[in-house]
């Protein structure tokens, strides 16, 4: 395909997903489909300028003075790094690409700035968030959002019940494969440029070894802040497809016990090849759904994880799409939902033991205000200095919190280069 005519297959996949309110995922699957002439590169590219467009949205939509698909991939292209001129000669109307630009386009592409746009502009987030994101980050949640309109990078954990962190990064020095800052197991491959490809490293053979699993760094972090170890009996409450499941086994080198849930079926079904290709040998995955099951587990765990449903505003690079569908009322559902986790795993922690609470959000209604409910009804818990744990489990020197917090830890792009994340490590009294 012609680059203009990549440009024209963005706007209409863009209109799909604006009008209809589809996820960006299956409208370029779809588009896909339907258009089988156009080439993996092609769908790539495509896909690039689809997501770039929706990562910085509103601020494109200010800057072009529309909300139109053809003016916001407009912006988004200029913006990374197509010229004024070059768009011109790429928007002929002929070929299958776009008609060309008007003088009112040019001139906002010329023109046009985010120059004293309030901040959910410039943040590229809803408006109606801004209260929110303030309590957390002060006058300037701007910069802390506009971080998570960026594209991101992949993260990889190593294996360490089959690999070290110098073999796998040896393994994938052809992608450019980097050690991380935070975390001492994971490799980090660069962001793709321009409309370059995320690299398949699913394809590689180290990974068919089980030598690392994809993992972004802040999650590795949440993992290793749960202080999993040998001989522990852990049980991981929202295990999903196993992410933190897996880095927890490792962690515990095969020994003890660590049982899997989560309420949905469908979600824990990659977890058993994961576990296969991993080597982790000391996982007990429990039915999806069966609280029966849960419950028979009684009060014995040293960990319990709750890694609980959220609104997922910390994942806003890899899903730029999700935050312009989030509303309020998502929000409050979340919050129910994560009452009713705290609910189900609370009873399992021993006294003594811990409970560690995490999401992907930055938002303080499900965080620190989430934990600080919890607490005033449950006063046999208390916090663990996020600090104290992260010596004691990672053995560094920790970094600042996001939200300046010396209780609880967030993670940001911006501060940290991770996914956004939060962790609230929290131990039961012993018994008297």
């Amino acid at each position: 395909m012609r680059p203009g005519a990549r440009i024209q297959a963005a706007v209409e996949v863009l209109e799909e997903i604006l009008l209809r309110h589809r996820p960006a995922g299956n409208a370029l699957a779809d588009w896909g489909r339907s258009h089988r002439f156009a080439g993996s590169g092609d769908r790539a590219a495509i896909g690039n300028i689809v997501f770039d467009t929706l990562r910085n949205k509103a601020s494109s939509a200010y800057i072009m003075g529309s909300e139109t698909a053809r003016a916001l991939v407009l912006c988004a292209v200029h913006r990374h790094g197509t010229s004024i001129e070059d768009l011109q000669r790429l928007c002929t109307g002929e070929h299958h690409e776009l008609e060309p630009l008007s003088a009112g386009e040019l001139g906002r592409l010329h023109h046009g700035s985010v120059a004293g746009a309030p901040p959910h502009v410039t943040g590229n987030y809803p408006e109606w968030m801004t209260p929110s994101l303030t309590r957390v980050f002060g006058g300037n949640p701007a910069a802390q959002c506009a971080a998570l309109a960026e594209r991101a990078p992949v993260d990889l954990r190593t294996n360490t019940l089959k690999a070290d962190r110098p073999r796998v990064l040896k393994a994938l020095a052809h992608l450019g494969a980097a050690a991380t800052r935070w975390s001492p197991l994971a490799v980090r491959l660069p962001a793709p440029a321009s409309d370059g490809r995320q690299p398949n490293v699913e394809a590689e053979a180290a990974h068919g070894k089980g030598w690392y699993e994809v993992q972004d760094e802040g999650s590795q972090i949440a993992a290793m802040l749960t202080g999993a170890g040998p001989r522990l009996q852990i049980l991981d409450v929202c295990a999903g497809a196993g992410g933190k499941t897996l880095a927890m086994a490792a962690a515990a080198q095969n020994t003890g016990q660590l049982y899997a849930y989560d309420e949905e079926r469908a979600r824990l079904r990659p977890i058993f090849e994961r576990l296969r290709r991993a080597g982790a040998r000391n996982v007990q995955v429990l039915d999806g759904g069966d609280r029966a099951a849960l419950a028979a587990l009684g009060e014995r765990f040293d960990i319990v994880l709750l890694d609980a449903p959220c609104t997922g505003s910390g994942t806003w690079r890899r899903r730029p799409d999700a935050k312009w569908r989030l509303k309020p009322e998502s929000l409050a559902q979340r919050l129910r939902d994560q009452q009713a986790v705290l609910a189900l795993g609370a009873p399992h922690v021993r006294p003594g033991g811990r409970l560690v609470y995490v999401t992907c959000t930055l938002l303080p209604e499900e965080n620190g205000d989430q934990v600080r409910t919890f607490l005033a009804s449950h006063p046999e818990f208390a916090i663990v200095p996020w600090r104290q744990q992260w010596r004691k489990a990672i053995g560094t020197d920790p970094p600042a919190s996001a939200d300046g917090s010396e209780e609880t830890l967030l993670l940001t792009p911006a501060d940290h280069g991770t996914d956004g994340f939060f962790i609230a490590v929290l131990e039961r009294a012993r018994a008297p």
